[in-house]
């Protein structure tokens, strides 16, 4: 760490790193600067002038520190430590200068402004703003963008921060917007009126400082002082980012993201924050049964009988799906297990080894990322599988760190070196000799669920590990699946995988809406399916036991790092659907197996005594490095997992919004080309 200087900030004095700006020494004094324009995040444009200081001795103007130094400001007279005014006439004047002329073209239509409450501009009129304007030129007006379904523009209210083009550009890695015009004819644009092929474009909707960019589906539908706020987490993929939910009533009105430096940062993907339309449609609010090929509804004590009628003395099997909490998953498995069954996660046909947390987890923290030099990714594209994590390599690509891809070469937002597409690529990768300078380096091998997804995954996973262990490398296994890491923790797996549903004669299904369970001549076997959407797992039940979604339980989920974290629950499930635990404790006392909880927290403290790491909210806990066996893998070449983004779970294929988001996808894919 270079060498601390010391800086007067408004009479006091503070050391700080000489590489930071003034906005932010400021920041580190406690004194709140205002700004439009700066933010932590992106580059440093310097337009909006709202944040200048005094810097005593320099020039006779002020400063704006978000684009000064510390190192750049000269000591007192006499030796003094350099210092800066936050707070004197200048800089009043100043501000409140700034304040007028940005306010000259603005509509001022607050009460009709979606972003009314939360806007910066706002907020700063209150501090710097007059109560009388001097302008008396008609307003400049800007006809609006069409961005796509997801961001509503009001560019009347735009005042040039750029923030909106310098993220897209940067880290969402596409070029569709920019500002065009000089002077009065300035403003910023989509070029050819294009809209935004981004799933990280609702993150423009917080960046704005004014109500340019709004949430189009959102809008007019609440305020925010309205709103019940809870800070959860996010299970759209293995992430875990960090949201807030806001509720008015029973509905979900919109997800933010929180700031987590260690997961999302502060981003989140659109499926993350445009996903609760989803969450108020096909829900299953009743239980039923299926009698003469038909379902009706039922009570509970009836369909709980029903159930445990089936279970009774028959060959049962539980499956996981990709949304299920830990603790439903750990009650599940005590249950089916007590019934002589098994209980599977890796609904997939993932070739996970049970026990070695090293090969399904990895060694390495997604922060990781921030420091690498080198990454390789094997079989897996995370601009589809975790968009922000996505963005987190496109961070480090431009500050240098050199990408290698084994698999389908895609878009990424980046550039990279393609190894090649199949096994034999990775194979040779992970046999090739590797110089001592190369293992000097901070590197990290990714591989991704459709390298491990086939049947030759296991051997594909010893190679992995192979060029991670020869490279010195850290390793992270990329999930898709929310709940895969927590069962895996909790040891919901089958011998011999999904294989082991072929015997079972009543299936247990926790949620698993992505794979099919075939109907034989017989029928096939008796399915129990609990879950909140009558997706595809409801349509085969032959018993339905409606459970909570994500946003109406508090639950555990381990993210793909294998960080646990709580979820809260922000509303409460509709109609006589219940928590997914308690279906699971109400079922085992019909069985005459009653489980020894009454409580979520009762369940909480078995998981923890049986799994310790589990207690550990919020930490990334160290795996033993445990390398598998690189046996000789298949010659097929590598595929995604994620075929459509949008749709990936049963609350997404319920959102319209998701529905129409996949169409422009699919017609994006589909363009046709002009032939040259």
């Amino acid at each position: 760490m270079a060498d601390l200087k010391t800086i007067i900030i408004d009479g006091k004095e503070i050391e700080v790193d000489p590489a930071l700006t003034l906005i932010q020494a400021c920041e580190q004094a406690g004194v709140e600067i205002p700004r439009f324009c700066y933010h932590e995040r992106l580059s440093i444009a310097g337009n909006c002038r709202m944040c200048l200081v005094e810097v005593v001795g320099g020039p006779p103007k002020p400063a704006a520190s978000c684009a000064m130094q510390v190192r750049d400001m000269r000591p007192g007279r006499n030796g003094e430590p350099p210092e800066i005014k936050t707070n004197s006439p200048m800089v009043k004047k100043a501000r409140e200068g700034v304040m007028e002329f940005l306010l000259i073209n603005h509509p001022l239509d607050c009460p009709i402004c979606d972003q009314g409450g939360e806007c910066d501009l706002q907020d700063q009129a209150m501090a710097y703003g007059v109560d009388f304007s001097r302008y008396r030129e008609p307003k400049r007006a800007t006809e609006e963008l069409n961005l796509g379904p997801l961001v509503e523009t009001h560019m009347t209210r735009c005042i040039s921060c750029t923030r909106c083009v310098r993220f897209t550009t940067e880290v969402a890695g596409i070029a569709q917007m920019g500002q065009t015009g000089r002077g009065e004819d300035a403003e910023i644009t989509s070029y050819l009126n294009q809209t935004l092929a981004s799933n990280l474009q609702g993150n423009i909707i917080d960046l704005c400082p004014v109500g340019a960019l709004v949430s189009k589906p959102y809008a007019f539908t609440a305020r925010p002082w309205e709103l019940t706020k809870t800070e959860t987490i996010d299970v759209m993929d293995a992430l875990g980012s960090n949201i807030r939910v806001d509720t008015k009533g029973r509905e979900v009105m919109r997800i933010l993201p929180r700031n987590h430096d260690g997961v999302n940062e502060e981003w989140i993907s659109d499926k993350t924050r445009f996903i609760w339309d989803g969450l108020r449609r096909q829900r299953l609010d009743t239980p039923y049964i299926r009698e003469n090929g038909k379902l009706r509804p039922a009570t509970w004590p009836e369909a709980l009988s029903a159930a445990a009628a089936a279970m009774k003395g028959r060959k049962v099997m539980g499956l996981v799906g990709d949304l299920a909490p830990v603790e439903a998953v750990f009650a599940l498995k005590q249950l089916i297990e007590g019934q002589g069954g098994q209980v599977e996660c890796r609904t997939d046909g993932a070739r996970l080894p049970a026990g070695n947390r090293s090969a399904y987890v990895g060694t390495a923290r997604i922060e990781d990322i921030d420091e690498a030099e080198m990454i390789q990714l094997i079989g897996t594209n995370p601009r589809e599988e975790a968009p922000v994590l996505n963005a987190r390599i496109r961070k480090a690509w431009l500050r240098g760190a050199q990408i290698g891809v084994v698999g389908e070469a895609v878009d990424l937002t980046y550039e990279y070196a393609h190894v090649g597409t199949d096994r034999a690529a990775l194979v040779a990768l992970s046999s090739k000799e590797i110089s001592e300078k190369t293992k000097a380096r901070r590197s990290l091998v990714i591989v991704g669920q459709g390298a491990l997804t086939e049947a030759d995954g296991a051997a594909v996973l010893g190679h992995a590990m192979k060029l991670a262990e020869n490279s010195n490398s850290k390793f992270l296994v990329l999930h898709t699946a929310a709940s895969r890491v927590g069962a895996m923790d909790v040891g919901a797996v089958a011998e011999g995988g999904m294989a082991a549903l072929e015997d079972a004669e009543v299936v247990y299904n926790l949620g698993a809406d992505e794979i099919d369970i075939a109907r034989d001549a017989d029928g096939g076997p008796f399915v129990i399916y609990q879950g909140s959407h009558g997706d595809r797992g409801a349509h085969r039940a032959d018993l339905i036991l409606p459970g909570a979604a994500y946003t109406e339980e508090n639950g555990l989920f381990v993210n793909t790092e294998g960080r646990p974290q709580l979820a809260l629950r922000a509303g409460f499930a509709p109609g006589q659907a219940k928590e997914n635990w308690a279906i699971v404790r109400a079922l085992s006392t019909e069985l005459d197996a009653t489980q020894p909880w009454d409580s979520l927290a009762d369940l909480r403290r078995a998981l923890i005594a049986a799994h310790p790491h589990l207690a550990r909210i919020d930490e990334v806990a160290e795996n033993r490095w445990q390398p598998v066996e690189a046996m000789e893998p298949a010659t097929a070449t590598f595929r995604f997992t994620v075929g459509e983004f949008y749709l990936t779970n049963p609350i997404a294929r319920a959102s319209q919004l998701m529905g129409e988001l996949a169409r422009m996808a699919a017609a994006r894919r589909d363009a046709p080309l002009a032939a040259e």
